[in-house]
């Protein structure tokens, strides 16, 4: 085994393999032309252990050679790397044993005796795929980074337990069910399963089944060929052709009809479906993740989902967690959409003014996590400083204070005690009745009594509540 040049490590390199030292020398030089690295071997257990040392990039290798042939050298090269690049060099009798090596996992064949320039171009294809197959990799990395499992902001436990479980399914071709209230995030994990997994490459196809009229709906998933109703003037391709090889995401699932769900228990089932008036069966390589805020389980008692869809859809349900339950996010996700926010409309904000965040904690958030994005865009838009403000916030956020106890009259014959005894006894049945009524939330307790946290705390010492 012989090394032809010394050239430096970036350069892309290649392994020549052939017992004819006149061919490798030939070889070499052509591909030393290309800027490339070369190495060669004289049989095939030169090239696999070449190969276990350096990974060329590509392997140019002759299939009759003493001590180990090509195609033996091929298949132990793939099971080292199954992106190797080995272009096989054969004999004319020997076509059909280089075609079935290609389908074996070799990226093709030349037949001797070959053109140089034939070589070049072949070598300079290998290259590029390979390329192409790195920044593939690389961008599914970086997606994962963004949209998968990782990308879910919290610091609530069962969030990141929610957060390790979809990356975990992620991994899989499970179907997949989503289900929480309305703006608790189940796009994003949708998202999140779709660029954790294998097909993070592949498109990810979105579908609002609430948002498309009836009719429209059989169209909208399936295709539909030319002149299969009024108005469809040319082939359409439907939802799931479009997700061909990635995942197609089914919002508000339990919007839909009863026909179409037959339909899609098929897809399901069968893994192929038909275009609106075509016959000819297409396959489906498609992985189907839905999301609901409606109770299926309730709608398959009342009749109105059918029992074997949700069970077909039901093989890994997921629950989001509303962000009235894991207020330990709400100072982490209200500072990340107002930098998102801050940067959108091109102002400098330095964060909340310690009442707005009072604001933003105290509140219930009904809409949850996008009613807290919207509430941050509003007060960014409506700020006049660089901090915002509890007046910044929309209305049904900014701490509107309601009373909790109304005090009562002094009965006649009610003796008189000292002033601050008397206030003090009221101060903590005030406070007793806010915290029952915030359900022992001390900062929504805090804001509706307003006061600071650190004084409703101090009182909550003084007054022995706990």
């Amino acid at each position: 085994m012989t090394d032809t040049a010394t050239l430096p490590t970036a350069l892309p390199t290649a392994l020549v393999v052939d017992d004819d030292e006149a061919i490798r020398h030939m070889l070499s030089a052509v591909l030393s032309q290309e800027s490339l690295q070369v190495t060669t071997a004289t049989n095939g257990l030169e090239a696999l252990e070449s190969f276990q040392k350096h990974h060329a990039d590509v392997v140019l290798m002759d299939i009759r050679m003493p001590r180990m042939n090509g195609l033996k050298a091929l298949k132990a090269i793939l099971e080292i790397d199954r992106r190797a690049a080995v272009i096989l060099v054969t004999a004319f009798a020997e076509v059909a044993t280089a075609v079935q090596a290609i389908k074996d996992g070799a990226f093709d064949y030349v037949i001797k005796p070959f053109d140089l320039e034939e070589i070049r171009l072949l070598v300079r294809r290998a290259l590029e795929i390979r390329a192409m197959r790195a920044d593939i990799v690389s961008l599914r990395r970086e997606l994962s980074d963004r949209y998968g499992a990782e990308g879910i902001l919290t610091d609530n436990p069962r969030m990141l337990e929610l957060r390790q479980t979809i990356a975990k399914v992620a991994r899989s071709q499970a179907t997949v069910l989503i289900q929480g209230e309305s703006g608790t995030g189940k796009e994003l994990v949708a998202a999140a399963v779709h660029y954790g997994s294998p097909r993070a490459t592949g498109p990810l196809v979105r579908v609002n089944c609430a948002a498309i009229p009836e009719g429209l709906l059989e169209s909208e998933f399936f295709g539909h060929e030319k002149g299969a109703f009024t108005g469809a003037t040319a082939r359409r391709r439907g939802r799931f052709e479009q997700a061909e090889g990635g995942t197609l995401f089914l919002d508000e699932i339990g919007e839909m009809s009863q026909g179409l769900q037959v339909k899609l228990l098929r897809v399901l089932q069968e893994r192929e479906f038909e275009r609106v008036g075509g016959t000819d069966p297409i396959r489906a390589d498609v992985r189907v993740v839905v999301a609901t805020n409606r109770d299926l389980e309730g709608m398959v008692r009342a009749g109105t989902f059918r029992q074997d869809l949700y069970f077909r859809l039901n093989v890994v349900s997921l629950k989001t967690i509303p962000l009235r339950e894991r207020p330990e996010d709400i100072l982490l996700l209200a500072n990340h959409f107002l930098e998102r926010f801050a940067a959108d409309n091109d102002v400098t904000m330095r964060g909340f003014d310690p009442a707005a965040m009072d604001c933003l904690l105290a509140y219930a958030w009904p809409g949850n996590v996008r009613e807290l994005a919207n509430a941050v865009e509003r007060a960014v838009v409506m700020s006049t400083t660089s901090v915002i403000l509890p007046e910044d916030l929309p209305e049904t956020i900014a701490c509107g204070q309601q009373p909790v106890f109304e005090p009562r009259p002094l009965a006649e014959n009610e003796p008189i005690r000292p002033l601050r005894e008397a206030v003090s006894a009221f101060e903590s049945q005030v406070i007793r009745r806010a915290l029952a009524h915030n359900g022992g939330n001390r900062a929504r307790t805090a804001v509706q009594l307003g006061i600071s946290r650190r004084a409703l705390l101090y009182k909550l010492q003084d007054h022995g509540i706990t």
